[in-house]
């Protein structure tokens, strides 16, 4: 057999002459080429006389390939991978072979490639190929590194199964994982890969990944050099992420991360930019490891040069704004000490997308080609004379405008949302905007996504934009139960956020639900021994499918059953609640689009069958609750729902019943005077005397001590008569107020801040406050009592139940709240979104408004985690600490710990 190529790395150059017959004699490890060389070296003398060009090779038919070496793919299909077919014609040596070679090499799969002539018959020719298979991944352990992190770590260096093992998987997978844990400080890290064998599978090797991150590099000292304008501790300060060793720093560790440190080094220089001193450099920075205490020293020499003011500031190319208008939306004067800092964010803010500067102030308007650009032009006697140059270009249309990868949404429910329509003027405030009102729909990852610039036509003026989008899981399952009450609670609940009312009846359409067009459908289910509920809920944003009307409507049925002398449940003695609610809301245009007006009606019925509770002074009888809601709110909160980084939301609503008493023409007031709401005897006391000597008949009017009386105006007061009169239509009305802000404080860190007050109050005095609707305050704010509407307001560090509350669990009629949350995100991830918090918070709780006073509150602080997960909602756990004594207490209230399920703060 002859002898035709031998490749045996993958950085040899097939284009040299290796490709030559004569090159190949150094394969002589090779049986066959070991016998070729002894006969060629007795019949010719090999030199550079004697090699073949490269372009005078001899034609052959190609008659066969026969593949050999350490394979797992069938021959035919290793042949097809070269690009080879038998009957086809081939040149020796040629362009077919190198070709070959160089396809197998592509495909990452071999690390060694020889090409072999087996035999040679008459202008037909058979070819070896002798391949070897880099062998696959068949499991990965590693060693020194973390439960919590081992999944990140596997996801990012794509060790799976059946991964092909070779040197540069081996390289990359070192370095990530070194230069991972320098980013925590890990300076010393060193990784070892070892691999094995698998012994049970042909081909495949073990990988054994050792880390060993050693402890955190700190810096042990800042010396800074040069600074007179600025202290030590001023410069350290502008260091944000690099500190010296110091109890007192609390939330920024003294670790070095090198990429870090450089960019603190900028922001000292911006410290100096932002007050005049234009010129300040760092001369030289020096960074010096002690090996023995693995403690790093780091020092500074800065030259700070002159303090700098800005002179005159002229524009230049501008036609659409006058001078005057970019000056005031510049904010910077002559005389100001010059700020290279401000001056870059006023021309463009980087940190801020829909910032207040100039490239805003013309992209927003459809100049999306413009330039500006700030020159200095002058300088004398400290004095900068600048100018501002705008090319403003031609404007900018919307042109094609498409969405991808809703899997599940149907594109109308998106399309409808965009603010981005094809043929507008290009608009970067819209562009925000539309990323925004796709996050708040829920359906998306907020943080992914991602608008793409397409086709970017600056003489057409067009461009076209690509949303790029993330579905996640927007259905939700409450699955609970426990103990209480007497008897075990199971609790079902099913909640659809996208759901498709349309195609509920169509079998196809269940994957596994009717899902896509938006709307929301929950169910749920609770029981007991003494109790049962159900409940059922829809929505549709955009009833109609035209315009962004809202539709919802709701069901509930209730039945409750009394307590016999053994605390079991008796079912003689039941309440049913049934209650239903229909709304709708329109967004409106004015005063702005994010402003929503509501109305809603809804109705509750209670019918009581010889049930007694501390609800209702009367054991027999209805009582109804038919009112209107009408509520104002204006959200621009933004862009991710669960973790909301900028805008605000305020809500007014009011809540109305009618005022019966009004065109009843009955004197409540005069209630308890009347014969009819006296109290009388209702038992059989014919063989007993009352405290008088009396005999008290069935019908008697009688007093508080179940003594018999003649005048009825002596008789006490029949409270269950009077309340079934109150309350046989429910009568009142009911204000709130809501309004919180966010703000980004620094980087990811956000302040929350809220304030809100509710008032109850009552058409007729006679009639009373009800003992319906009120706000019962103090402890986690879960849920709400279902018998009486009455609301829980969350005030973290108390107990529930009303702890604040002057009439304690039965809530007052008044309260107000004050808030302010700092939060800051561990992972916002599709898969689990979480954050960390701190709060300080108070609120009071009043009993009328006589005694309402909004400084006179009951305060807390504390921290807490929260855990957003598509299938289960929210979820959380706060630590509060009450500085106050609840209501009836003078002992302040201490530490609580509340578990917080499906409900965000």
């Amino acid at each position: 057999m002859k002898p035709l190529l031998a490749i045996k790395k993958e950085n040899v150059d097939l284009e040299k002459q290796v490709n030559k017959l004569n090159n190949l004699f150094n394969t002589v490890n090779n049986t066959k080429l070991v016998l070729l060389f002894l006969v060629l070296v007795s019949a010719v003398q090999v030199n550079a006389q004697d090699r073949v060009p490269f372009d005078q090779g001899k034609t052959y038919i190609l008659k066969k390939v026969s593949v050999t070496g350490k394979i797992t793919y069938n021959e035919q299909t290793i042949v097809t991978f070269a690009g080879l077919e038998k009957g086809q014609s081939i040149t020796i040596p040629g362009e077919e072979i190198s070709n070959s070679i160089k396809k197998l090499w592509k495909l990452g799969l071999y690390n060694d490639v020889n090409f072999y002539v087996d035999k040679i018959e008459g202008d037909s020719i058979s070819l070896e190929l002798n391949i070897n298979e880099l062998p696959k991944l068949k499991e990965v352990k590693f060693v020194g590194i973390k439960k919590g992190k081992l999944e990140a770590i596997t996801k990012d260096t794509e060790l799976t199964s059946e991964k092909i093992v070779n040197e540069n998987l081996i390289t990359t997978t070192k370095n990530y994982i070194e230069n991972k844990y320098k980013k925590e400080g890990y300076y010393n890290t060193k990784v070892n890969i070892v691999t094995t064998e698998d012994t049970a599978t042909i081909n495949h090797v073990n990988m054994v990944v050792n880390v060993d991150k050693g402890k955190k590099v700190k810096v042990r000292k800042i010396t800074i050099n040069g600074n007179t304008q600025f202290s030590d501790s001023k410069i350290r300060g502008a260091m944000k992420n690099t500190k010296q060793q110091s109890v007192l720093h609390i939330l920024k560790s003294s670790k070095y991360i090198k990429e870090k440190y450089k960019e603190d080094l900028t922001s000292i220089i911006d410290k100096y930019k932002q007050n005049g001193y234009r010129d300040a450099r760092i001369v030289s920075d020096s960074v010096t490891f002690d090996k023995e205490k693995n403690k790093i020293a780091i020092s500074l020499n800065i030259e700070e040069g002159n303090k700098y003011y800005f002179g005159d500031i002229k524009f230049l190319g501008n036609t659409v704004y006058s001078d005057q208008l970019l000056s005031s939306s510049l904010g910077i004067k002559k005389g100001d000490v010059y700020n290279g800092v401000l001056l870059e964010e006023r021309i463009a803010d980087k940190s801020k997308p829909d910032g207040d500067d100039l490239t805003n102030l013309y992209q927003n308007n459809g100049y999306l080609f413009s330039t500006i650009n700030p020159v200095e032009v002058g300088t004398s006697n400290n004095i900068i004379d600048m100018e501002i140059r705008v090319i403003e270009g031609p404007l900018a249309y919307f042109n094609k405008i498409s969405v991808v990868g809703n899997d599940k949404t149907n594109d109308r429910v998106i399309y409808r949302e965009l603010r981005t329509k094809p043929g507008d003027i290009y608009s970067k405030e819209t562009l925000i905007r539309t990323i925004r009102e796709i996050g708040q729909l829920g359906f998306f990852d907020a943080e992914a996504i991602k608008p793409d610039f397409e086709n970017v036509d600056p003489a057409a003026g067009t461009v076209d934009i690509k949303y790029n989008l993330v579905e996640k899981g927007a259905s939700q399952i409450e699955l609970q139960g426990g103990y209480g009450g007497g008897g075990f609670i199971g609790t079902l609940g099913l909640s659809f956020n996208n759901f498709s009312i349309k195609n509920i009846f169509k079998k196809e359409a269940y994957h596994p639900l009717p899902m896509g067009d938006g709307q929301k459908l929950s169910l749920r289910l609770q029981g007991s021994t003494n109790f049962q509920t159900y409940s059922f809920s829809f929505s549709e944003p955009w009833f109609g499918g035209k315009k962004p009307i809202s539709f919802s409507t709701s069901l509930a049925y209730t039945k409750q059953f009394g307590y016999n002398s053994s605390y079991r449940a008796d079912k003689s003695k039941s309440m049913n609640i049934f209650s239903v609610s229909v709304g709708i809301a329109k967004r409106l245009q004015v005063p702005d689009d994010f402003f929503v007006l509501s109305h809603a009606i809804s109705y509750q019925h209670y019918d009581l069958n010889n049930y007694s509770s501390s609800l209702f002074t009367f054991g027999n009888g209805a009582s109804r609750n038919l009112a209107y809601t009408i509520g104002l709110s204006r959200n621009n909160k933004g862009t991710n729902p669960i973790f909301p980084t900028y805008g605000s939301e305020f809500s007014l609503t009011g809540k109305f019943t009618l005022p019966y008493s009004s065109f009843s023409g009955f004197n409540y007031g005069d209630l308890e005077n009347q014969e009819e709401y006296k109290l009388k005897n209702t038992v059989d006391r014919s063989n007993s005397l009352d405290g008088n000597g009396n005999i008290v008949q069935i019908g008697d009017y009688i007093d508080a001590y179940g003594n018999k009386v003649v005048d009825y105006r002596l008789a006490a007061v029949d409270r269950g008569k009077v309340d079934q009169k109150k309350f046989n239509w429910l009568e009142y009305y009911k204000i709130k107020f809501k309004a919180e802000w966010f703000t980004k404080i620094y980087g990811k860190l956000v302040l929350r801040t809220l304030g809100e007050f509710g008032y109850l109050g009552a058409y007729n005095q006679g009639r009373g406050i009800v003992p319906f609707e009120r706000f019962v305050v103090g402890g986690d704010g879960l849920g709400g009592n279902y018998m009486t509407s009455n609301e829980n307001i969350q005030v973290r560090g108390y107990k529930n139940n009303g702890s604040l509350s002057v009439n304690g669990n039965n809530g007052d009629p008044i309260y107000n709240k004050f808030s302010l949350e700092l939060r800051y995100p561990i992972t916002l991830k599709q898969t689990a979104s979480i954050y960390a918090l701190t709060f300080v918070e108070g609120a009071g709780s009043y009993g009328n408004f006589k005694t309402y006073n909004p400084f006179v509150i009951q305060r807390s602080a504390g921290l807490g985690l929260r855990v957003f997960m598509p299938a289960f909602g929210l979820l959380g756990i706060d630590f509060g600490h009450g500085f106050d004594a609840p209501q009836g207490t003078t002992v302040k209230n201490g530490w609580e710990t509340h578990f917080i399920i499906g409900q965000q703060f």
